[in-house]
Order: C-alpha cells, then structure tokens, then sequence
C-alpha cells in the first residue's frame, strides 16, 4: 500500500471507485458494443461467419498476450503512463477499425484494440490495492464490479442504436470518442499510486525472475484459474448471444437487452453484497458461498435444458443467479492474488488478467462455435468451466487450509 495514499485522491471515494471501473469496463464495452452490428458488417464487407468470429478472437488473444505486460511495465514505471498510453493506443485502433474497407483490416485493428485495453482492468485492480488496506479495498473491488456491470447491459443497446441509425462504422467512431474522453479524465484525475520506493527494476533479468516467481507459484495459478475460469460460463451465453437470443429464444435483436440486463443485474447484486461483508466474514466462506450459487443453479440449468425446450420466461433466470454467485466471490479472490507477492501487485494482475483472457479466447473462438445451436451444450459447457474454477479452489484449500482464512480488516 502507497504510504501516501491518503493524500492522492481528494474526491469521495465512490468517484474513484466510479473512474477505475469506467477504465475497467472499456474492454468489455469494446466487446459488446459491435455485437449487433455483425451481420451488418459481414454484409458491408463481404465476410464469413468464420472470419467475423475471427474479429473477436483476434480482440481476445491480443488482450491476453498484452495482459502479461501491462502490470509488469506499470510495476517499474507507475500506473499511469501505462493507462495513458493504452488509451491513445486503443483511440488509434479505434479510428483504424471504423476506416477499415476489407475483413482483414478490421481483423488487423480489432487485434489493436485488445492489445491496449487490458491496461485499464489490469491496472485498475493494482491500483485498489495501492490506495487500500485488505477490507477497504474489497468495498473498493466490490464497488468497481457493480459499476463496470453496467456496461455489458449498456453496450448492445447503443451499439444497435447506433447500427439502426447510422452505420457499423459508427460504432467505432463511438470507441474513439470514448477513448478520447476517457484519456483526458485520467490525464486530469488519475494520481500516480505507486509510490517510488516500491517501483521494480524495468531489467529483462528481474522481470523474468518475476514471472517465474509468480508463474511457479501453485497458489497464484490455483487462485487465479478460481477466479478467471468460471466468468466464462456467463461469457459463453454473452458470445453465443445472437443465436442463443435470436434462434432458440426467439427474440428479435430489439429485445437482447433482457439477456443483458438479468446478467448484468445479477454482476450488480453479487457485488453489492461483497461490500456489505467486507471486513465481516472470511474470504473463504465468501468463496464458498459463490460457488456454491453457481454450481447448484448451474447443474439446474442443465437439467431444465434437457427436460424442456428453452423458454424466454425462464432460460435467462439461471445466467442471473450464475453472475451473481460469480461477482460475490471475486473481488474476495482478486485480492487474495494481489497479496500472494505485495511487491509485484501489478504483474500478478497482469498474469491473472493473461490466464483468464487466454480461457475467454479458447471459448470465443473454439468453444462457443462448436456448442452455441444447442441450448444443452450451451449449459453443459457453462457448469464444466464453473468446474474447473471449482476443484481449483478446493485443491487450494486442501494444500494450503490458511489462505482465505482470515478476515480481511486494516
């Protein structure tokens, strides 16, 4: 923690909170803003269904191999010179992406643009832990989660706006109006929260030494594999969205906000409750509880699959409860990360953010092609990667029973 953190931030804690969650949800709002506008820019372009989900991947990948980075370099030159610079980046990819005249291009440009959002989440999260002692900084996470939820619910609605008004171009020049406006309120908000007796040497030696001590280290993998994996049991409902929505829920593109706004409603809620047990009740049983949420709705989710054609009036309720199991548990996890090796918060937040980029990846551009037209599949393949958060943790707790034992206070 910055030893002289009380002194950098003036305003009400909530508009802290409110600009880290704003740079925060810049890569998922980059994701579902240009959504709708698919079918229209495989018709302007002349592309695939292959290639079209191939702009998304090369969104995904290029924002987990950046994700490696971005902490690391922040940890020896401080936060904000990386925020800054991964704004104008993703400005320029953003003008880049609504210039584009052929697939490849856009492909090109959309790789760009993950290349420089995973800045604003990864550094957004070290930054918390700069600025606060363990339980403040879980209200903090938790108060940052129920913000950046609002723009999975927000994005598919302008983006259709914008579609239904302009054109797909017009989504871009949107991101770059955004990117604009949000490089010039960090420029003039945004402390510099790393404080120079804790900064990293830049030496390719020390940050090899670095990865190697957080990459070899069982319990940062377990933690963060608890963490990453199982958001993509939502995620995977976000990506298939156009045919999940539109084939079996039959729901025009008009009404995708439903999906939305149960999801996001849920992100919200688990995160509200988070920061009420804040300094209260042990990560552990915190952790317990969300996956506790997640598999019983999950395995119910299957079940319903099975035994009924799905249903608008019921099939988006269990994605409500799974997101809300998710968000409870996650900031409590996050911060356990964080504090595994306090010296090098802000490259195991990039490691963190890399492992989970890299599952959102694999499921993009492998896992939902291959189950999306089956709504079984669909929920058989969310409860599997829930699994996989799931025995992560418990084969933590039975290694390591001290690590999420304690209630986090100052």
């Amino acid at each position: 923690m910055n030893p002289d953190a009380s002194t950098l931030w003036r305003l009400p804690q909530w508009a802290f909170a409110v600009l880290l969650a704003v740079l925060g949800m810049l890569g998922p709002f980059s994701i579902d803003t240009y959504l709708p506008a698919f079918a229209g820019i495989a018709a302007s372009l002349g592309a695939t269904p292959l290639q079209m989900q191939q702009t998304l991947s090369a969104y995904l990948f290029g924002f987990a191999f950046m994700a490696l980075f971005h902490g690391a370099i922040s940890d020896s030159i401080g936060r904000r010179p990386v925020v800054l610079w991964g704004l104008a980046v993703f400005t320029a990819a953003s003008v880049g992406c609504a210039l584009s005249q052929t697939i490849g291009q856009l492909i090109f440009f959309r790789g760009l643009q993950g290349l420089s959002t995973g800045a604003g989440i990864v550094i957004a999260r070290a930054v918390v832990r700069d600025m606060y002692a363990p339980h403040q900084a879980q209200k903090v996470m938790s108060q940052i989660t129920i913000f950046f939820g609002v723009a999975p619910a927000i994005a598919p609605l302008v983006g259709g706006w914008l579609l239904l008004h302009s054109s797909w171009h017009a989504v871009f020049w949107f991101l770059a109006a955004i990117g604009v406006a949000l490089w010039v309120a960090n420029y003039r908000l945004l402390p510099e929260t790393l404080h120079l007796s804790q900064r990293q040497s830049l030496k390719l030696k020390n940050l090899l030494a670095g990865y190697w001590q957080l990459g070899a280290d069982p319990r940062f993998l377990l933690l963060a594999l608890a963490s990453g994996v199982p958001f993509n049991g939502v995620f995977l409902y976000v990506l298939s969205a156009p045919v999940f929505l539109g084939e079996h829920l039959h729901l025009p593109p008009q009404q995708f906000f439903w999906f939305f706004l149960v999801v996001i409603s849920g992100i919200m809620g688990g995160a509200w409750v988070s920061g009420r047990v804040a300094g209260q009740l042990a990560p552990k049983r915190q952790i317990r509880n969300g996956f506790v949420i997640m598999l019983c709705i999950g395995v119910l989710n299957v079940l319903a699959n099975m035994l009924w054609s799905a249903h608008v009036a019921w099939a988006l309720l269990p994605l409500g409860v799974f997101a809300f199991g998710w968000s409870m548990m996650v900031p409590v996890v996050t911060l356990l990360v964080l504090d595994l090796h306090p010296a090098r918060r802000g490259m195991a937040s990039s490691l963190q953010m890399f492992i989970g980029s890299t599952a959102n990846g694999i499921v993009a551009g492998v896992i939902s092609p291959w189950v999306m037209h089956s709504t079984v599949a669909l929920a058989a393949a969310s409860l599997c990667m829930m699994s996989v958060g799931l025995c992560s943790w418990i084969f933590l707790r039975k290694r390591w029973p001290e690590i999420g034992d304690k209630v986090m206070r100052q």
